[in-house]
């Protein structure tokens, strides 16, 4: 029961990163799309939505416990991303910038690691999909 209980912290600690994330991505799509047009993303408007959408759903779907060993990968991959594309090299000659750029990138690889983890590990047994699995018996 130890082992579940932790899968179901650990699945509501990622999901406090990414389900709010989302919310704020989305509340403000023109600030998200400023700071995608920065990076050089093409379209940064859409980029935004989709990013804001992903980071939402994903979180969701983690939270409840729903396909993790799909989402988890998936939202790794998206973590390792976004880690590289938005921190790797950034804050110019700035320590400060430097050093928040560089604190957020292992941030996100650490993120890559849990979510990596829960794929594996699955949801546990506090789940949706053990629920749905026990309905389908």
């Amino acid at each position: 029961m130890l082992g579940n209980a932790s899968l179901l912290l650990a699945r509501m600690l990622i999901a406090a990163l990414f389900v709010p994330a989302g919310i704020s991505t989305l509340s403000n799509v023109a600030g998200a799309a400023s700071y995608f047009a920065g990076l050089g993303f093409p379209l940064p408007t859409l980029v935004a939505l989709g990013v804001g959408l992903f980071e939402l759903i994903g979180g969701a779907l983690v939270l409840v416990g729903f396909q993790t060993r799909i989402a988890a990968p998936l939202l790794a991959a998206f973590a390792l991303s976004a880690g590289f594309i938005g921190h790797f090299g950034q804050g110019g000659d700035d320590p400060a910038l430097l050093f928040m750029h560089q604190q957020a990138l292992m941030k996100d690889i650490a993120t890559a690691g849990g979510l990596l983890a829960l794929s594996v590990a699955g949801a546990g047994a506090i789940s949706l999909d053990r629920m749905l699995r026990r309905q389908a018996i």
